[in-house]
């Protein structure tokens, strides 16, 4: 038993307990996707609360797949080698250049350091990349001019979903392992190619038919405009704050995705926030959840 557990009174573990029990039954066997980025990537503490929070997912008969970012771990090192970022519509420009440091960090150092945690937490990680038996099949993505609407931007070696091979996930959660991706992918011509995370996230949990996806963020979730929580919305919801420039910026891969993801057959979506210690089981196991819940309809 740990400090922090032991600190709370018998009868309250029981409680908890008995409030997870129904959530326990409705996802047994179920998948849930879980992109996994922000504060929760990069605070030692938290970083361990997430690997067990996965691992007891997986003890209790659930299927997690992990799909990581690793935004502020690329920027570090770019800086240190002085090469320069810049960003589209919240997309990272990917030259040859920078796509090295992306493989290196997101296919290396970051993916292993997931999965070592994972494994520590007493679960079975495997770490992959999309280039893994070419399971996640990309092409360039071209992104619209908004100053030229007729004319289309290359931002580099980024790329968009071409197709998912969902076979490589299912032997691995078939034989008891987590699965950790990194969002790299890989074209005709064998390049590669950078995905953004919350992307792979969403096209992955429509492939898998999840039961949930989750996306961990440094935000509370989705804020109306006067800054206040929006616990529980609708794609309708999310089109009309996009249309009135409420949603923006770096929020709109991750709303994108979600909304892709809620209307191709994924039950609900969870944009929570990952700062908060135990984000996860809070949000999956409790009546209390901790960000947005955006319904299917």
């Amino acid at each position: 038993m740990s400090a922090e557990t032991a600190k709370i009174p018998a009868a309250t573990q029981a409680s908890i307990l008995a409030e997870a029990l129904p959530y326990l039954r409705r996802f047994h066997g179920r998948t849930i996707v879980v992109k996994y980025g922000g504060n929760a990537m990069t605070d030692l503490e938290l970083q361990r609360g997430f690997a067990h929070d996965v691992v007891m997912l997986k003890l209790v008969g659930m299927h997690p797949v992990v799909v990581h970012g690793g935004g502020p771990q690329i920027e570090h090192r770019l800086k240190q080698l002085g090469i320069k970022s810049e960003f589209v519509q919240g997309m990272r420009v990917t030259d040859a250049e920078t796509m090295d440091v992306v493989e290196m960090v997101l296919g290396g150092t970051v993916n292993k350091d997931i999965v070592t945690l994972i494994n520590q937490a007493g679960g079975k990680a495997v770490g992959l990349t999309g280039q893994d038996g070419a399971f996640i099949r990309a092409r360039k993505l071209l992104m619209p001019n908004r100053d030229k609407p007729d004319e289309m931007l290359d931002i580099g070696q980024v790329g968009d979903i071409e197709a998912i091979d969902p076979s490589v996930i299912g032997t691995l959660e078939a034989g008891g392992f987590i699965p950790v991706v990194a969002p790299i992918g890989v074209g005709a011509d064998g390049e590669s190619y950078n995905i953004n995370a919350d992307v792979v996230a969403g096209k992955l949990a429509e492939i898998l038919k999840a039961e949930k996806l989750v996306l961990l963020t440094n935000t509370p979730g989705v804020l109306d405009r006067a800054g206040n929580l929006l616990t529980n919305i609708t794609p309708r919801d999310i089109d009309d704050m996009v249309a009135d420039g409420t949603l923006s910026g770096g929020m709109l891969p991750k709303i994108s995705s979600a909304l892709d993801a809620a209307r191709s057959g994924v039950k609900s979506v969870h944009i929570i926030d990952g700062r908060v210690a135990h984000a996860l089981l809070l949000e999956i196991l409790t009546d209390q959840g901790v960000g947005t819940l955006i319904r299917s309809r």
